[in-house]
């Protein structure tokens, strides 16, 4: 291989994660700039690494005293080495603590170590508290811009238009400073012509918004598509997407969100705030050294950073927490814990302090029930529980198979055009339901809404007798024919919703899954609702109801309904459980509503476990090839670590580096020909007894600065890992001394230890490899990839799936 080919592969290398054979090929361009930058640019011109020599003394040159920007960093698409980086960070803060004791300006410097946290803490929450509420006031006024505009001021959407208006509560929404598009062009609003007018502003407005965030997406950044939560869960266990939470991310995510919801395609922005918020936390992360340099102390960052983002998206700061626990993190210690929920709680509180949707509330579908539920109601829950599971079964299947077809076929290459048909595809089909054209947060909202006596909704439009109505409770009613029209409407929208999301779940743009998945649920449940509503009025004497719902009582409340459904839904889709269940109980406010939840939330993950084992997150990663180890899962197997290690049988031998006998030229040759991201250290060839492990990139770096800054290193120098230099001629060049780099503890197992257990602590101590000896003596490596690989080919999964696809 010529140097040239081995530049390219040194230091701008896309193999994937940290194999150590050779991989034929990649299958990503990640040519893109580069946001979170990696230390190459401070190695001065690295990359201009060559094999010339030069001539020097024969003195020894005792390298590396003082460490080297770049030692100990990751090239991109690679694996930390949490064991490392923890050892790492414990030794600077023993250094930092015992230094505090010699000066006043040193005890300082560790006080603000200490707080450095909190105050990293207190700025996520801040920046995504505030990055949300702009989100939540520019997505509500352009979603209502595709059906009208304010005169009094176009800045200003439907409901904060009215606010000044003196129309009557019933004509609140006809306001006279509110005009729909035909009335504006036309000067009237009725008749055929308008509609149809009104209808091709809709589509217009809705395509314009999507083609612009799709191209967005394309030209300036990439990874802001879709919702972030598959690659966050893959970061925090501590893979490298290098530009993946950069600055440019944050950017086009915050603006393409906006116009990827506005648009009305069938999607939310819950999971790509959690993306946004671990965008805040990366790029301030920055602003500390301990944060900054440290990729192990940075996930834990992330990963309250992702606890803010559920905060803010579902105005639910200990559900958050909860949904960073049980759903994203790896890593998660109890410190992380403590300041996930601080930066939960600032980011609730600025949000809060904005009040997007000016009602007081932090999300536009808060529902306050005040009747209590029977027992017996919890067989129609369990139903809905049911439903929630098999159509997050379904949703899974479908969409993972859709997905693999736009990313096998010519589909994929073609991202802006399906954007505009699917998008070409919703809008005709919304808006001559109303259900379907107002915006899906708004008709979550008004699933979940309890009817009351002012309420002017086709879902309440009931035959009323005041003469039985008490105080605010209205007794269960008999529908009217606004109810009956609704249920038909809503069906129909149900069908709509559960095809269109599909389809719509991993195109080029920002899109979550939580808000469509609820919508289906949310539907479903209000259909139930109503139907056991008017079960009980018309059939109050079966033996079911006579025992708790009388003549003329408020038996049944629809609206709870709608919410067990989302709950359902929601976790038959995402496989979540007491997090849902939390954040469903912070959206209402109402403890006594656990149970039907809980129920709810259980059932259908029994239902979805039973048909696919995997959430939708967990499907998009084995899709992309992710190289994430899952920690939920058991390995039961019987095979041991000589079953997967490599070198395999007719395999050529491990290559490995001598501790005291090989030239610069020869390591040289072995970076060059081999793509390997680390080499095992070993006494000679022939005893083969360990030494340690150094990295590709460590080695790749200490050579080049020795090449450029000490006298003598010329390309038959010998390097050397010992404490002390072997004995050489005099007229020899200087040799180099690398034991600093040199990782005098990795981890090894022998030939025979079970697999079940190197895959224990491959996830527990999350390792990059692993060596495997045979009586003290190395035999071969097993990488986190061949773990992978063993486990996907014992699944009946292609195990080559397992490399970015």
């Amino acid at each position: 291989m010529d140097q040239k080919s081995y530049r390219r592969e040194s230091f701008q290398s896309s193999t994937s994660d940290e194999d150590m054979l050779e991989i034929a090929g990649a299958s990503l361009d990640f040519s893109m700039a580069e946001d979170d930058p990696p230390l190459d640019r401070e190695m001065g011109g690295f990359s201009s690494y060559n094999g010339g020599e030069m001539n020097g003394t024969s003195t020894m040159m005792d390298f590396l005293e003082e460490p080297l920007p770049g030692v100990g960093t990751y090239e991109d698409f690679n694996t930390i080495d949490w064991v490392r980086e923890k050892s790492r960070d414990r030794d600077r803060h023993r250094e930092i603590t015992s230094r505090s004791k010699e000066s006043t300006w040193a005890l300082i410097h560790s006080v603000s170590d200490a707080f450095s946290g909190w105050l990293l803490m207190l700025l996520i929450g801040l920046l995504a508290g505030s990055l949300a509420g702009l989100i939540d006031i520019s997505a509500h006024w352009m979603t209502d811009l595709k059906e009208g505009v304010c005169l009094a001021g176009f800045w200003f959407n439907h409901e904060h238009c009215c606010w000044k208006s003196n129309t009557t509560f019933t004509d609140r929404d006809k306001c006279p400073e509110w005009k729909s598009w035909s009335q504006l062009i036309l000067g009237h609003g009725e008749g055929a012509f308008a509609y149809i007018l009104n209808y091709f502003m809709y589509v217009v407005w809705a395509l314009l918004f999507s083609l612009l965030a799709v191209l967005l997406v394309k030209g300036f950044a990439p990874y802001a598509c879709g919702s972030g939560i598959p690659e966050i869960k893959t970061i925090l266990s501590g893979f490298i997407i290098r530009g993946y939470l950069g600055k440019w991310t944050l950017i086009i995510k915050t603006i393409t969100l906006v116009l990827a919801v506005s648009s009305g395609l069938s999607l939310g922005k819950e999971g790509p705030l959690v993306h946004v918020a671990c965008c805040c936390g990366n790029i301030l992360c920055h602003l500390f050294t301990k944060y900054r340099k440290n990729e192990a102390k940075r996930r834990e960052v992330l990963s309250a950073a992702a606890a803010a983002g559920v905060s803010v998206a579902f105005g639910a700061p200990i559900g958050g927490v909860l949904f960073s626990l049980e759903e994203v993190s790896y890593y998660f210690p109890l410190k992380t814990l403590w300041r996930s929920f601080f930066a939960a709680l600032v980011a609730a509180f600025t949000l809060r302090s904005i009040n997007p949707f000016g009602n007081s509330r932090l999300v536009l579908f808060y529902v306050e029930f005040h009747m209590p539920w029977h027992l017996l109601e919890l067989v129609p829950f369990i139903l809905l529980g049911i439903f929630g599971g098999l159509w997050g079964a379904f949703f899974i299947r479908s969409n993972i198979s859709w997905c693999r077809r736009r990313k096998t076929t010519k589909l994929g290459k073609y991202p802006v055009l399906e954007v505009f048909v699917v998008t070409s595809i919703t809008a005709v089909l919304a808006f001559p339901n109303e259900y379907t054209r107002m915006s899906t947060s708004e008709l979550i909202s008004e699933l979940f809404n309890d009817c009351g006596i002012l309420d002017s909704s086709k879902l309440c439009e009931y035959v009323n007798d005041f003469n039985s109505t008490k105080g605010d409770d209205l007794p269960d009613r008999a529908a009217g024919p606004g109810v009956y029209t609704a249920m038909w409407q809503l069906a129909l929208a149900l069908i709509m919703k559960v095809f269109i999301t599909i389809f719509t779940f991993g195109m080029k743009v920002p899109s979550g899954l939580f808000i469509p998945s609820m919508a289906v649920g949310a539907i479903a449940g209000r259909l139930l609702g109503v139907a056991m509503e008017q079960l009980a009025y018309y059939h109050h004497d079966w033996a079911i109801f006579s025992g708790w719902c009388s003549q003329g009582a408020d038996c049944i409340t629809p609206g709870l309904y709608a919410m067990v459904g989302a709950a359902a839904c929601l976790g038959g889709v995402t496989r979540m459980t007491v997090s849902l269940v939390v954040i469903m109980f912070e959206l209402t406010g109402g403890l006594e509503y656990i149970v039907p939840l809980m129920a709810a939330a259980m059932t259908s993950k029994w239902v979805a476990d039973a048909i696919g084992r995997e959430g939708i997150y967990d499907a998009h990663i084995r899709l992309n090839g992710y190289p994430f180890l899952e920690a939920k899962e058991e390995f039961s197997h019987k095979t041991l670590a000589m079953d997967v290690m490599r070198p395999r049988r007719n395999d050529p031998p491990l290559t490995v580096i001598t501790q005291d006998s090989m030239t610069v030229e020869d390591v040289e040759s072995i970076i060059s020909e081999t793509t390997y991201s680390g080499y095992p250290v070993v006494v000679s060839r022939e005893s083969q007894r360990l030494v340690g492990f150094v990295l590709r990139r460590d080695l790749i770096i200490s050579i080049e600065n020795a090449r450029k800054k000490q006298d003598g290193i010329v390309s038959t120098s010998v390097i050397y890992f010992t404490d002390h230099s072997p004995p050489l001629p005099p007229s020899s060049p200087s040799m180099l001394k690398l034991r600093s780099i040199l990782d005098l503890s990795p981890f090894t197992v022998t030939d025979q230890t079970p697999m079940e257990i190197v895959v224990d602590i491959f996830r527990k101590l999350g390792l990059r490899q692993c060596l495997v000896t045979h009586n003290g003596k190395l035999l071969g490596i097993i990488t986190k990839k061949d773990v992978l690989k063993h486990i996907a080919q014992l699944a009946n999964q292609d195990p080559d799936s397992i490399l970015f696809n």
